[in-house]
């Protein structure tokens, strides 16, 4: 199995961001596979429209404030001549940050709240302070990651992406 860490962004309020973080996989480093992963954050923008509306536009951030919501998108790209199988993304989350959703259009992640177990948000638990166990929110989410089930072919690419907001 090919497990790419990706790098996490400390992310503080109204603190500049660097542009996309690039990421090499352990997989790559260790000479065991060619596959290219980049990171980028992008933040929405609400302008008012001449009609009246709202328009939302995604752009690059240049600094974030609490409860800004931020969207992560990770591109994976094969760049070696041989297929690549058991593809796993995995994206751990700064603790500033709290996992909301998958993006519109993107397959929904599985998710953890201890960075081991993965699977659906509806399907974790969390122990509160008291011993106690509770269903696990959105806001308990740590890691998010994504399987590519097929296998991935030279040349080939895509992302996936998720939503969050800043603490």
């Amino acid at each position: 199995m090919k497990t790419c860490r990706l790098l996490a962004v400390a992310l503080t309020a109204g603190v500049p961001l660097a542009g996309p973080v690039a990421a090499r996989p352990a997989a790559q480093a260790a000479g065991n596979g060619p596959l290219e992963i980049t990171s980028s954050m992008m933040v929405e923008q609400r302008s008012a429209a001449a009609d009246g509306t709202t328009r939302v536009a995604l752009v690059k951030p240049t600094g974030v404030s609490p409860g800004d919501r931020i969207i992560f998108v990770t591109a994976y790209h094969n760049v070696g001549t041989q297929p690549l199988t058991d593809v796993v993304l995995a994206n751990p989350l700064p603790r500033a940050i709290a996992y909301r959703s998958a993006s519109p259009g993107s397959p929904a992640p599985e998710v953890s709240v201890d960075g081991k177990t993965f699977g659906a948000l509806a399907s974790l638990r969390v122990r509160a302070l008291d011993g106690s166990t509770r269903a696990a929110g959105p806001d308990d989410v740590t890691h998010v990651r994504w399987r590519i089930a097929r296998p991935l072919a030279p040349g080939s690419q895509g992302q996936f992406a998720f939503q969050a907001v800043l603490k």
